[in-house]
Order: structure tokens, then sequence, then C-alpha cells
């Protein structure tokens, strides 16, 4: 039988009381906290609150750990992320410096076509000096005195290489055209720079760092009580710690998985939403004896013009693994029509800028959907216009309910190190307040003075 503290055994009297129908159901293990999934920010939360000696459960609603970064070594028998692959400030970076890993420094640089053919000398120079002039735009301090879209803070004279330079830095970085992401966004960002690879994947990095946490993956948590107390409803029990840290994705936040008992606030419905999850998806081709004539980690792009396009990143850590990479409004589209129109289209783009017949080249291929993954429903987050100030309200516990996760990092939203500095900042501010609780209720009560 399970042992219930008095705390627990109040909370859950409670909860039944006003609930019967989850009365039949047993109840859960006693425990301090329950991080509810284990991606970057739960990891990172879970083992904060370990090594402040709170007895912590992490509940995964998946079959995996590692949320939208995860590494697939099934589908080609190497390393394929499916979702985060750039290791951005991997000197500082948690998760490389958790899992001890050694990465190697990414390509600085792109190989350009125009057409079927490389860009000339000249036209890379034009080209690159326009993401340059953009790049530093963005970085500008908005005039304004209201934010406005950040396509409204590129550079006019962009030229031929407009519509390529805002894929790149919109849907390719982001997951979403540049006019849904807020200008000040953009400003507020923290440098990512010196990015790096790891053959192992990046998923495996992170899952070397949950190693030794108690994750319990299939445990969908279906119904959140927060308003008094804390009350979990899983398939199999009911729950009741003290506290809980949700990170689940903006996208899922307002998503029906999970029922909130209430019904979370207007305001936080609202945050989410503002700060909703973008579309990136990879289309991966396993293309041997390397036909194509690239590098290892050769980054290749277009002179773009019209939406139709994405970025690939071939042989990828050494290997004949070519990813191709769809964002933003097309990458959505595309991916809403399933797998098999993404393999085509990513091998009929290979095609022209190579001129070669890709397709027979291919000897397995593979593509991600975030958009329909249960759970997540897209890529990463990115404040709209005038929305930067929504993760204040994200920041603000649900009683004992705190929420964590990239799209609440101020600087590195979108990242998977943002993700994990969100969870491990929920989890120490979390276990201060526990731990002053209890400092309370350990307190002997003052004699109260008598008056005659």
């Amino acid at each position: 039988m399970l042992r219930l503290s008095r705390r627990s055994f109040l909370a859950a009297s409670a909860f039944l009381a006003a609930r019967p129908a989850v009365a039949d159901k047993p109840i859960g293990e006693d425990v301090d906290v329950i991080v509810i999934g284990a991606g970057a920010a739960g990891i990172a939360a879970a083992r904060k609150l370990k090594s402040e000696r709170m007895r912590v459960l992490v509940f995964e609603a998946r079959d995996r750990i590692g949320g939208r970064c995860v590494t697939d070594t099934k589908t080609f028998g190497i390393p394929f992320d499916l979702g985060a692959h750039w290791i951005h400030n991997p000197d500082s970076n948690p998760v490389v410096t958790s899992a001890n890993a050694k990465v190697d420094p990414a390509p600085r640089w792109q190989a350009v076509h125009i057409g079927s053919r490389p860009a000339r000398d000249a036209e890379m120079e034009v080209f690159l000096a326009g993401q340059v002039r953009a790049q530093r735009a963005l970085r500008e301090p908005v005039k304004s005195k209201t934010d406005v879209p950040a396509t409204r803070a590129l550079p006019e004279n962009l030229g031929a290489w407009r519509t390529e330079i805002e894929f790149l830095l919109g849907p390719y970085a982001l997951g979403k055209e540049l006019s849904e992401v807020s200008a000040a966004e953009l400003v507020s960002a923290a440098e990512r720079a010196n990015d790096a690879f790891s053959a192992e994947g990046y998923g495996t990095l992170l899952a070397r760092a949950a190693t030794g946490l108690p994750i319990r993956t299939s445990k969908w948590v279906k119904q959140i009580g927060w308003e008094k107390g804390v009350m979990l409803e899983t398939e199999d029990a009911i729950w009741f710690p003290r506290a809980a840290i949700l990170t689940c994705s903006t996208n899922a936040l307002i998503a029906p998985d999970i029922n909130f008992v209430p019904p979370l606030p207007k305001r936080v419905k609202d945050a989410a939403s503002f700060l909703a999850l973008g579309s990136l998806d990879h289309i991966a081709l396993d293309i041997p004896g390397n036909p194509l004539g690239l590098q290892k980690d050769d980054v290749v792009v277009e002179q773009a013009n019209g939406p139709r396009t994405a970025a690939l990143l071939a042989n990828v850590s050494g290997t004949s693994l070519h990813v191709v990479t769809v964002g933003g409004n097309f990458g959505r589209e595309l991916s809403a029509k399933g797998e098999q129109v993404m393999t085509d289209f990513a091998v009929e783009w290979l095609g022209s800028l190579f001129g070669t017949d890709v397709k027979r080249l291919v000897k397995k291929s593979a593509a991600t959907r975030w958009n329909a993954e249960r759970y997540v429903y897209g890529a990463m987050s990115a404040a709209g216009p005038g929305h930067g100030d929504a993760r204040k309200v994200l920041h603000e516990p649900l009683n004992k309910v705190w929420l964590a996760g990239e799209a609440l990092h101020e600087t590195k939203w979108g990242t998977v190190e943002g993700a994990w500095e969100s969870g491990e900042r929920a989890a120490e501010g979390l276990a201060k307040y526990l731990h002053r609780q209890d400092a309370r209720e350990q307190r002997p009560a003052r004699k109260r003075k008598r008056y005659q």
C-alpha cells in the first residue's frame, strides 16, 4: 500500500470529495514534485530538484524522452536528429557540459545556387553583404514607439536576394515568416554564435544528461487540478504532489490534450497563443557515394524567387545522410500533405539545384511532421509583433503549478539551451518555495499573550 503524507492525504480527500468521478482510481505515490514532460526543460528541472533533495518524478506522455530534441538511430542506422540539431554556444551549452560531449564546429558558410549553377564570386559577395546588413538591421532597436513585424526592420536594398534572406532569417531560423515575428523579439535575442554539431546527435546528448532520473514514459497527464492544491490524473492513477512543473509547448498548453480544473485563465491562454510555435521539418535522404560532390556538413541554399524553397545540410557529420529543411508557411502546408509529398519536394528541389535525377540516388528517406506530433504541435516559439511581454504571464505560477520551456526564456527562446535554463530556473524557484514552506511548518507556534 502506498503511504501518503498528512498533507497529501488532506489534499486527496478534498479533491476526491469534490470530484468523485476519479475516486475509483488508486492514488499514486507521495512525492514532492512531478515534472510533466521529459524534454530539455523537464530534464533540467528534475536534475535541479534532485540536487535540492526533493522527491521527484518525471511523467512523459510519449514512449521516449527528449521532447523536440531527439535522435533517431534506427531508420538509417546512423544518428538523425528529428528536431534540434544546431548546438548554439557549445562552450557554455548546459546540455553539452552535462553530457560531457565532444562536438565539432558547424560550417560558417553556405554553398549558394542560382538555378542549377553555383553562384559566382561576385554574386556571393552581394548575397553575403545583404545578409550582414539584414542581420545588423534586425539587431537595431525598433525606432517606432510600438513593436512592429520584423520585416519592417529589414533594409530596402537587398535586391534579388531579399526572398532568400527572409527565408534564412525567418522560416529556416525561426520556423515563422518574419512578418509574423516581433522586431523587438529579435533585438532581445541572445547571440547564437559558434554553432556546433554532435556526430552522436543532439538528442543523444540530452538523453545522456537524463541518466539516472526517475522518468516514466508513456505516462500521459490527462487532467491537472491546480486551484487549491495540485492533482494530476493519469490513465492508471491520481497523484497529489506538493507541486508540479509543466513543460509542454505553448501549442500543447492550449490544445485539448490536458484538461485543466478549473480552466486556464484567459490571460494564460492568450499568452501561449502569442508565443505560438512555428513550423520546421526535416526531410532526410540517404544518398550514398556523395554523387552531389558536397563536403561534410555543407549547407546549400538557393537564390529563391518564391516561398517554395528549403536548405540542405549535406553529408551530416560525414555520413551519407542529407537533410532538407523546410519551414514557415510553405513548410506547414507541405507537412500537412504528408511524408511522401514532402519527400517528392525534397528530391525535386535538389534535382533543380544540381541538374540531376536525385530520385535514383536516394536509397532511403524519412520526414518529420512536428505540427502533427501529439503533445507538441510545432517546432519552436517566437513572439508575434507586440507580444514579447507574454512570457511574463507564463512565468506566474498557477498556484503550485509552475511552467517552463523554451518559450519562457527571455533571450534564448526557440533553443534547447533556453528550454534547459527555463526548467532549471523553475525548479530552483519551486525548491526555495517548498523549503520555506517546510521551515514554516516546523517552526513552533508562538504563544499568544493573554489580555485581561
